[in-house]
């Protein structure tokens, strides 16, 4: 049998400070409201596959990535987004 080998995570803590967490950079850090007709903008959340990145990653919350979805959608529709 082979021996198993403890998975060793990486810690998101940064080494100084023992209780602070590091600060992702994130896409909507300063938008409040989303424009879902413009399509340049709503590129930068679209994977190069043509994939939704998900909201934990461009720091949307629940409501901006609804908005961000239905735009994407109503993009791909018109054929802006592929």
């Amino acid at each position: 049998m082979a021996q198993r080998t403890q998975n060793k995570r990486r810690s998101r803590r940064s080494n100084n400070d023992e209780g602070a967490l590091r600060k992702r950079s994130r896409y909507l850090d300063d938008v409040k409201v989303i424009d879902i007709n413009d399509h340049e903008f709503l590129r930068k959340f679209v994977t190069e596959y043509g994939k939704i990145i998900p909201a934990r990653l461009t720091g949307a919350s629940a409501k901006q990535q609804r908005q961000i979805k239905q735009g994407i959608r109503r993009a791909r529709n018109m054929g802006l987004i592929l």
